[in-house]
């Protein structure tokens, strides 16, 4: 294990806080947004023996109350305290607004986290991570056609969005099962789409095997919309965006039907807050899923590591296959439906392409 190298008061040289653009190679659509491009947040801090340290985490518009506007102001306000705080005033009072700024948090942690050589990016043997994807045709012959594409790349799980008009979705997910004939499971994510109702026609509406989980039918705090739905699914549910503190697991631990609790390094804070999240997970029975659709190479490979030494499923780190520009010089290695990553692996940044990809830029130095 890796020694963590902690930080002194006046050792950080530099902040540079930077928000990217990283066109995706076809639209991603999900319940409550399309994207057709992610618009990541990017720190990276130098310290005064000439180390240096990077991270990124993706405020989603409409996954929650955080915005944008509001994490990047966060973030400029956090760093300029930290001219006058110790680090580990810093991090107490980054970490006492995380339930008000978990994007922003996570951010100025794992930066932290990542300066002081924290062992849970350490990769120690060879690994391989399988992922999902999700399946962006909608009729028949394009799904058909995404679906041989896919199974030839090697991936064996996808993931179908659905959430919105509840019939068609029926019929979607059906035709996806139905081509499919077993050679392959789904994943179905309704983003906190439906209402109660519709999320338990949807469920009781599957005719073909092949389902392993129903993710977030109805809303966040819909705790009992969602408890409801579970008790009726004849597919095991998997809630994600309530999922952001021990708390949230231990409450959906006793939900009868609820199998699966979906984690993100951007909700938990810092690195080591997510791995005690899954652990809480799997102490509490259920089987935790990691990742963030929605995440960079960077987000992802954090999120990677950590699930190189404590994740069982398969993952859905999978951003960095959506956006064109690779940030690494060396990057995240994959194939074959597969992250594949060699014991001692590091990321080293492609700084021409941070900077292409920068449309607005914060320095503090200190």
């Amino acid at each position: 294990m890796t020694t963590t190298k902690g930080i002194a008061l006046g050792e950080i040289t530099k902040a540079t806080l930077r928000w990217l653009r990283l066109p995706l190679y076809q639209p991603y659509r999900l319940s409550y947004r399309t994207f057709t491009e992610f618009e990541p947040f990017f720190l990276e801090l130098e310290h005064a023996d000439g180390r240096r340290s990077f991270s990124d985490t993706h405020v989603s518009p409409g996954s929650s109350a955080e915005t944008r506007d509001g994490a990047w102001a966060y973030c400029q306000q956090r760093l300029a305290q930290l001219r006058d705080q110790g680090i580990d005033q810093f991090r107490s009072d980054v970490v006492a607004n995380l339930d008000q700024h978990k994007v922003a948090t996570t951010l100025l942690m794992t930066a932290l986290e990542s300066l002081e050589t924290s062992h849970w990016l350490s990769i120690e043997r060879n690994t391989e991570l399988e992922l999902i994807v999700p399946i962006n045709a909608i009729d028949e012959a394009g799904i058909e056609r995404e679906v041989n594409q896919l199974l030839g790349q090697g991936f064996t799980t996808f993931k179908v969005k659905v959430g919105k008009d509840v019939e068609t979705d029926i019929e979607r997910a059906n035709t996806t099962l139905r081509l499919l004939a077993g050679r392959a499971t789904i994943r179905l994510d309704a983003n906190r789409g439906y209402c109660r109702r519709d999320a338990i026609r949807f469920a009781q509406g599957l005719r073909y095997a092949g389902a392993e989980l129903f993710e977030q039918p109805c809303d966040a705090d819909s705790w009992e919309d969602n408890a409801a739905v579970a008790r009726e699914s004849p597919v095991p549910l998997m809630l994600d965006e309530p999922i952001c503190s021990i708390a949230d697991i231990e409450r959906a631990a006793a939900i009868e039907n609820v199998r699966f609790c979906k984690v993100k390094l951007k909700r938990f804070g810092s690195l080591q807050a997510l791995a005690d999240g899954i652990r809480s997970v799997h102490d509490h029975g259920m089987l935790a899923v990691l990742g963030d659709g929605l995440g960079s190479e960077i987000n992802n490979w954090m999120e990677a590591a950590v699930a190189a030494r404590l994740i069982r499923t398969k993952g859905e780190f999978n951003g960095f296959l959506k956006h064109k520009d690779k940030l690494f010089q060396n990057p995240l290695p994959f194939s074959q439906g597969k992250i594949r990553l060699q014991a001692g692996y590091t990321p080293t940044l492609d700084q021409e392409a941070i900077e292409r990809l920068t449309i607005e830029k914060h320095i503090i130095e200190y």
